[in-house]
């Protein structure tokens, strides 16, 4: 298994990824975001995702997005690869996603919502907790991406306060990875 951040020469994989993410909503029958293929395309070239590899061939995908001047960081789009699930892929590549996030944004609130109880246990795992909608980004931009999801009226409904998803947040911002950031600016300034 190979897990690595994601290049501009991962686009090759884009349209593969959008296949899997129609896929994965039509079996789960829950509502899952469609991705626009420029749009991880533009996550690969920044840098902003972790993709996986088995047997050099592509196994799963993840990226970050920020919000509010980077106060918060989503780990958004986990997908595997459905011949692979279940071999702890996913838990990897999130690990690896949520390392990404903590690095680049040492000061950021990591969160995401989910249907996914395999994805609440590995955030879970990572130290994050439910929490209210309300207590997530209020940007206009996170939220446009729901509107992909079948239960996008749910939550225009109840005014982006509610819906089928799990708000999950991480907000220990002293930890482990900050205090590596902390170390490298200060190398950086020497």
């Amino acid at each position: 298994m190979l897990l690595r951040v994601a290049t501009a020469a991962d686009a090759q994989y884009v349209e593969t990824l959008c296949q899997w993410y129609e896929e994965s909503a039509k079996t789960r029958g829950v509502g899952i975001a469609k991705r626009d293929p420029n749009y991880l395309k533009k996550k690969m070239e920044k840098g902003d995702a972790i993709i996986a590899f088995v047997d050099d061939q592509l196994a799963g995908f993840c990226y970050i997005e920020t919000f509010e001047d980077n106060k918060f960081v989503v780990n958004s789009g986990l997908i595997v690869n459905t011949e692979l699930r279940k071999e702890g892929l996913g838990r990897a590549i999130k690990h690896r996603v949520f390392e990404l996030s903590r690095t680049k944004y040492p000061a950021a609130k990591i969160f995401g919502i989910t249907t996914s109880g395999a994805v609440m246990k590995i955030n879970s795992e990572l130290g994050y907790r439910p929490v209210a909608f309300p207590d997530l980004t209020q940007s206009d931009d996170f939220w446009k991406g729901c509107m992909g999801c079948k239960n996008y009226p749910i939550l225009q409904e109840n005014q982006r306060k509610m819906c089928l998803c799990t708000g999950m947040v991480y907000d220990k911002l002293d930890d482990q990875f900050s205090q590596k950031t902390i170390e490298i600016l200060s190398q950086e300034q020497s």
